[in-house]
């Protein structure tokens, strides 16, 4: 048996006018932030997708769904700490994860240490298993328009 597993997570943020802007757990200052049912961390999400999808356990929106109130507004770093205490739960390990966020502004790259530093603690993984990258949609669509952000992640988990 194969003890390696691959999972993979999208999502997708509108982005408004005096909102808090939220991304891999880290408070960005911009004039506009993500909307949603928690925090709106569109990287914490793709995460916990990945992961999850990797452990054959679904979606963040069935382990958290948005109809529950008790997650309204909710820190998205602790859902993400429930992922992981899920997947470990049923022996997985997280080996690496590779995110890209889709942002044309606030610019995602001088952010990076420390969203990768958050991501770290949060998960209990060393810093080296997260990759984080950033790219814009070269104004093209919603990300272009700054409508939106989208984030993309691959995650590998291992059983021990």
């Amino acid at each position: 048996m194969n003890n390696f597993r691959i999972g993979f997570g999208y999502d997708v943020h509108q982005l408004h006018e005096g909102l808090d802007f939220w991304l891999g757990g880290i408070k960005l200052e911009h004039k506009k932030g993500a909307l949603g049912h928690s925090d709106a961390d569109v990287l914490i999400h793709v995460i916990c997708d990945a992961l999850l999808g990797a452990a054959n356990m679904r979606d963040i929106g069935y382990h958290f769904s948005d109809k529950d109130p008790k997650y309204k507004g909710i820190d998205s770093k602790i859902l993400l700490r429930e992922v992981m205490k899920l997947i470990r739960h049923e022996g997985y390990e997280v080996g690496n994860i590779d995110t890209t966020v889709c942002l044309e502004l606030p610019k995602v790259n001088p952010h990076i240490p420390a969203i990768k530093a958050c991501l770290s603690e949060v998960m209990g993984i060393e810093e080296g298993a997260i990759s984080i990258k950033a790219t814009t949609t070269e104004k093209l669509g919603f990300v272009g328009r700054e409508e939106g952000v989208s984030a993309y992640c691959v995650a590998l988990i291992y059983k021990k």
